[in-house]
């Protein structure tokens, strides 16, 4: 499944890089520690976080992830953004607890 498939099916906002919509999914990842997902995420899959600085785009360009969903309303930081687009990792968004959008992504990748 691609990104833009997750997106749409969740109902995820796209806040930057759409160009890695295409990009395909290989799982999915949900922690907030940044040196946790530095060390555990795998390549292609979509990190969970309610975190929005710009070190967010570091951790996920290291770990080659598909993209990130911000959860809980959040909104990424300008910088965050800006890093995103260079990258061409996505960053998307919703209302969801972190709790229930990984539940949701799980289902949807089985």
């Amino acid at each position: 499944m691609k990104v833009k498939d997750v997106a749409q099916k969740l109902g995820l906002e796209v806040y930057s890089a759409p160009e890695g919509l295409e990009r395909e999914v290989t799982g999915g990842y949900t922690s907030d520690l940044l040196s946790d997902v530095m060390g555990h995420a795998k390549e292609g899959q979509i990190w969970i976080t309610l975190q929005t600085h710009k070190n967010i785009m570091a951790v996920a360009s290291l770990r080659d992830l598909a993209a990130i969903i911000l959860v809980k309303g959040f909104k990424p930081d300008a910088d965050t953004i800006e890093l995103s687009a260079q990258e061409g990792i996505p960053l998307l968004g919703t209302k969801m607890q972190a709790f229930e959008l990984s539940g949701s992504l799980c289902e949807l990748l089985k």
